[in-house]
């Protein structure tokens, strides 16, 4: 099975739980700082699979390793290879799509219940409703084809599914130390921001673990729904994979 590509963008936005599904899974991956290395891969079929991670920028800024992303995304689903986008991710699997990408009427920060569609909960296994951890301020549009998997209150579009191709609005890979790094990195972003969907970071971290605990149940039950999939295209059960990790440096 070919290794699945994890595109990180900020040292502060790892992959966390997706990188403890994969390891227990045995599923090769490389994982890449496309801003330090300036671009991406530009062709999707040396890879399985592609999850794409948040960032602090929008996908609509004109900066070269964006725009190969884009590219690679445009070809992996030209070439029907299952793409897995979270916050900015989805976001730029929106663009690649066709869709629009535009400024949300409020800033979503903190945590936030949603509720997903029947197909979701058929398809992807999610629950009718549940609470993810968000740090966006654009929204996308549902691509042309594809269905509204999750919505929510203040942010209609909080996720979609193309056939393969999940895109979510939120963050499930987060750890409760990968949060406490982002709210005191965000410290003074957080003392600014205002409006319905946006917390502080005190009510951020009020009863964290709990949380994290629950977020990680929905986060291990869509990871593995999604590289299910990856397998089913190479051919492999879930049980046969005994592959070591193939980590590319950050």
């Amino acid at each position: 099975m070919k290794p699945i590509l994890v595109l990180q963008h900020e040292a502060t936005q790892g992959p966390g739980v997706l990188l403890d599904h994969l390891e227990k899974n045995g599923l090769c991956y490389q994982l890449l700082m496309s801003p330090l290395e300036g671009r991406a891969p530009v062709l999707a079929r040396d890879y399985s699979g592609i999850v794409v991670l948040g960032s602090d920028h929008s996908v609509n800024e004109d900066l070269p390793w964006i725009v190969c992303e884009q590219a690679l995304l445009q070809d992996a689903v030209q070439r029907h290879i299952p793409v897995l986008g979270h916050c900015f991710g989805a976001q730029l699997l929106a663009r690649s799509l066709g869709a629009k990408v535009q400024r949300s009427p409020y800033p979503n920060i903190g945590w936030g219940q949603v509720w997903s569609s029947p197909y979701a909960q058929c398809v992807m296994g999610l629950p009718r409703r549940a609470v993810l951890f968000n740090w966006h301020y654009d929204t996308f549009q549902i691509p042309s084809g594809a269905s509204r998997t999750l919505y929510g209150p203040h942010c209609l579009n909080k996720g979609f599914c193309l056939g393969p191709h999940w895109a979510f609005q939120g963050h499930l890979e987060v750890t409760a130390d990968s949060i406490r790094q982002w709210c005191d990195y965000g410290r003074h972003e957080l003392a600014q921001v205002y409006g319905p969907a946006a917390q502080d970071a005190d009510h951020i971290l009020l009863g964290l673990d709990q949380h994290v605990s629950t977020l990680h149940l929905l986060a291990r039950q869509t990871y593995q729904r999604w590289t299910d999939q990856l397998l089913e295209r190479s051919g492999l059960a879930r049980t046969q994979i005994h592959m070591p990790s193939l980590y590319a440096g950050q």
